[in-house]
């Protein structure tokens, strides 16, 4: 008898499908067989997913917008749940596990509806609305922080802390040893999509203040969008730095390891990948995130005295520009950093959550 399908639910972000890459290897490692099911507009992120099978389910965001827009995102969702049901009576999974965002509440609600175990991993110390939605009914809550708000009371006796999954390029560059400091600061500024822009403002600003003897000790990698790269680039030519700018690195986790502070926002994925591989950070966390979940992962990293938490009212030309200077100066306090970050890492993560996963399959 074939062994009962695993289906994974996840978004289209990088911040929802990368764990879920991560626990769709570890329960290969398993034996198990995976599907990924998704929306539309993510399967152009999925294609390369470790999966046996990915299926698209029609999802839509009702939060915001006009009050036709929620109608038509509500329709959207009705229509999502009866493509799912379908899919879940013709395949039979053992277990649905649910990453967060809009897209998984289709499959989710379906498998709740069919009596088919379900977990659902919350990545952020906050619970997002989506996974909110559905912990009621939930099976099994997974955790990538040791306390989440935002989930009731009552729910505790099925919430589990995890861990966040790290990807096996994450693990890989965990166990490279933070550079040595000869005389230059490796800097890495990350962003991503979601509100990079302010990097893009604030950083080449607050370089551009530094006397030339600290612009000299610096080496520096910047993530900027398409639509900013070239500014950027050239107010580092402006002030003859070497500097590689791109919109995107594929191999931003050896990149982090590769550097001795990075300046970013602070999504669940990156707070967890900066604990693993163990490195110093400045936070700034997305000011518009509707549950400020990411000032609260941020807070996880701050209160170690690992990272630096700066409201981005308060993140100055100035500001950065000061912390920079101390930092070159006194490049001890971020080995401390980093050892501090490490100490958070939770490096198996993925095989926690296949266990859970296994365990609801299996009963």
């Amino acid at each position: 008898m074939n062994p009962k399908p695993i289906f994974l639910c996840a978004g289209g972000t990088g911040g929802h499908l990368f764990p879920a890459q991560a626990l769709s290897i570890a329960l290969q490692n398993h034996g198990a067989i995976v599907h990924l099911v998704t929306d539309e507009r993510a399967l152009k992120y999925a294609s390369d997913f470790p999966a046996s099978a990915i299926h698209a389910t029609p999802s839509a965001t009702p939060t915001g917008g006009s009050v036709l827009g929620k109608i038509k995102a509500a329709l959207m969702i009705g229509r999502g749940l009866w493509t799912a049901r379908a899919l879940l009576r013709k395949h039979q999974p053992g277990c649905v596990v649910g990453f967060g965002g809009y897209p998984t509440v289709p499959p989710v609600l379906a498998a709740q509806y069919l009596k088919i175990p379900t977990l659902l991993h919350e990545q952020n110390a906050v619970a997002g609305r989506a996974n909110r939605l559905l912990a009621r009914r939930a099976t099994l809550i997974g955790t990538g922080f040791p306390e989440v708000g935002g989930l009731n009371a009552d729910m505790r006796d099925k919430i589990r802390f995890v861990g966040n999954p790290l990807r096996p390029n994450v693990l890989a560059a965990a166990q490279m040893p933070m550079p040595a400091f000869t005389g230059s600061l490796n800097l890495l500024i990350t962003g991503g999509s979601q509100g990079a822009r302010v990097f893009s403002d604030i950083v080449p600003a607050a370089i551009a203040l530094l006397e030339p003897e600290f612009r000299a000790r610096l080496t520096i990698t910047q993530q900027a969008r398409g639509e900013d790269e070239a500014r950027v680039r050239a107010a580092y030519a402006a002030l003859n730095m070497q500097a590689e700018v791109a919109p995107f690195f594929a191999d931003l986790p050896q990149r982090i390891a590769q550097s001795h502070l990075i300046i970013g926002r602070s999504g669940a994925s990156t707070v967890s990948e900066l604990a693993a591989i163990g490195r110093a950070s400045i936070l700034v966390p997305l000011p518009s995130a509707i549950d400020q979940d990411q000032a609260a992962n941020a807070a996880l990293l701050a209160d170690k005295g690992a990272a630096r938490l700066v409201r981005q009212p308060e993140f100055t030309p100035q500001w950065l520009a000061d912390v920079l200077k101390h930092d070159i100066l006194n490049p001890s306090d971020l080995t401390t950093q980093a050892a501090a970050a490490k100490s958070a890492g939770i490096m198996n993560a993925a095989d926690r959550l296949a266990g859970l996963v296994m365990s609801l399959a299996h009963h």
